[in-house]
């Protein structure tokens, strides 16, 4: 599989074009790294899509999305969290990622795993979630 995912020591996740280079610079992947790029490039836009209802931001943008993995089969893991383990969505925004996630074009199979460890906090939102929400 192809990470694209930050470390958990990580707080702030990167920039889509820096995510997007870091999952071309995988080694051991069977898929061109152009056409991986283009994927993983898809992949972002199509989380962008996907918006907490409470929080006028997208899912990516808040920091919500943990890890993109892509097998060389090009079936996605999301590995993702949300703001809160009672967010009123927690039974349905998974479906929503999975959705938005399938509709990329040489997508496979799509997982999503839901998962509160590290816990989601305000730091894991970009820069640009941050000023949308007037916390800058």
């Amino acid at each position: 599989m192809t990470d694209t995912s930050t470390k958990p020591s990580d707080f702030i996740i990167p920039d889509p074009a820096a995510e997007t280079a870091k999952s071309a610079a995988e080694p051991g992947s069977s898929i061109p790294k152009e056409e991986l790029e283009q994927l993983t490039a898809d992949i972002v836009a199509a989380l962008k899509t996907v918006h907490d209802p409470e929080i006028p931001a997208d899912i990516y943008e808040l920091g919500l999305i943990y890890k993109i993995d892509i097998d060389d089969d090009r079936n996605v893991l999301v590995e993702m969290t949300l703001t809160s383990p009672g967010c009123p969505v927690a039974g349905e925004m998974p479906g929503w990622v999975e959705n938005a996630v399938a509709s990329v074009t040489g997508v496979g199979i799509v997982t999503v795993k839901l998962t509160f460890d590290p816990p989601w906090d305000k730091d894991r939102m970009s820069d640009e979630a941050k000023l949308l929400l007037g916390m800058y």
